[in-house]
């Protein structure tokens, strides 16, 4: 009888996981192709400030998360960017004059970005800081962070870089003044038994990286491991190496179709994944939390969305989510 009822049971509860699974994924697509919101609060708006760059396929990702969480929320939602820090202040700026129910911003410049931070959480707006800038969220205001910690990511690919049996690597820089990817190559560099040296490149002209990637590969054959900290130069330096037929293997942070796909062809050998999709999504959804209810989660602490090694045993399965824009 025992065994009979932890079957039914077991059953049971499969059954209502799995329909719940189902209801929640239709309520996600139902509110991404712009149905209506799953709740009735008022109809709050938050701005979202990012230091992105142009075609940079990251923060689309990041938008598609917080756009689905958004029309779930009933959430008005607005974004912004500029890679400089300033320009991205003054963006801040514009959502303070606009008074937002809630702001979302990023602090891969935290000296401009920390004014303005202060200046929108003494105005009573609650902020959340998403992807850089942990260090600095809380001494800003901000109610909490949402991100991978860069320094424990950056560890992560030199202990990974080891286990490849690597001797010499190179980590390009592709932002410079950007304190999160400083903080990769040097949690790398931490970790990494073998040589890891920096290489800046102007991350706004392709050409120009490409160029710098292949001249250091030609000039150290010895080289055998090249890491970029954005997907979209993993392409690039997959190119790169083949001019110079060099024998380094190309890894990268962060993710997107061709990565995958390059994952998959063995193209590359490692990409690691902060789930940008969950930062944009949270973030959204911790602001309506905290306007609705004034929960806060972390503790004081930042929540972690990676990092995440990937590879190519990860590939097939990544594929799908990359295709429609949430990984």
């Amino acid at each position: 009888m025992g065994a009979v009822l932890a079957a039914v049971l077991g059953f049971s509860l499969v059954g209502c996981s799995s329909t719940g699974g189902k209801r929640a994924e239709e309520a996600r697509e139902a509110a991404a192709s712009g149905g209506k919101a799953t709740v009735t609060t008022p109809r709050w708006t938050f701005a979202m400030v990012t230091h992105s760059g142009d075609g940079d396929t990251f923060w689309d990702i990041v938008q598609k998360g917080a756009q689905e969480a958004a029309a779930k929320d009933n959430i008005n939602f607005l974004y912004s960017k500029n890679d400089e820090g300033q320009q991205q202040a003054q963006l801040v700026q514009a959502a303070i004059d606009k008074k937002v129910d809630g702001l979302i911003v990023t602090l891969a410049k935290p000296d401009a970005m920390k004014d303005v931070v202060k200046k929108a959480a003494a105005a009573g707006i609650p902020v959340i800081t998403i992807n850089s800038g942990s260090a600095q969220s809380k001494e800003y205001g901000a109610l909490t962070h949402i991100g991978q910690d860069e320094t424990v990511a950056g560890e992560a690919v030199g202990d990974e870089l080891d286990a490849r049996g690597k001797k010499k690597a190179l980590c390009i820089l592709h932002e410079q003044g950007n304190v999160g990817h400083e903080q990769r190559c040097a949690g790398a560099k931490k970790t990494f038994d073998g040589e890891l040296q920096n290489l800046y490149v102007d991350g706004t002209n392709m050409p120009d990286v490409q160029a710098s990637i292949e001249a250091k590969l030609q000039t150290d054959p010895s080289i055998d491991a090249v890491v970029t900290l954005g997907a979209p130069f993993a392409d690039t330096a997959v190119r790169a190496k083949e001019t110079a037929r060099s024998k380094a293997e190309i890894d990268t942070f962060d993710l997107n179709p061709k990565v995958a796909a390059a994952l998959k062809a063995g193209t590359l050998g490692f990409a690691v994944d902060q789930q940008p999709y969950l930062q944009g999504y949270e973030a959204v959804d911790l602001l309506w939390l905290y306007r609705y209810n004034a929960d806060v989660l972390g503790g004081g602490k930042p929540v972690l969305t990676g990092p995440q090694i990937l590879t190519k045993d990860d590939a097939a399965q990544l594929e799908d989510y990359t295709k429609r824009g949430t990984r």
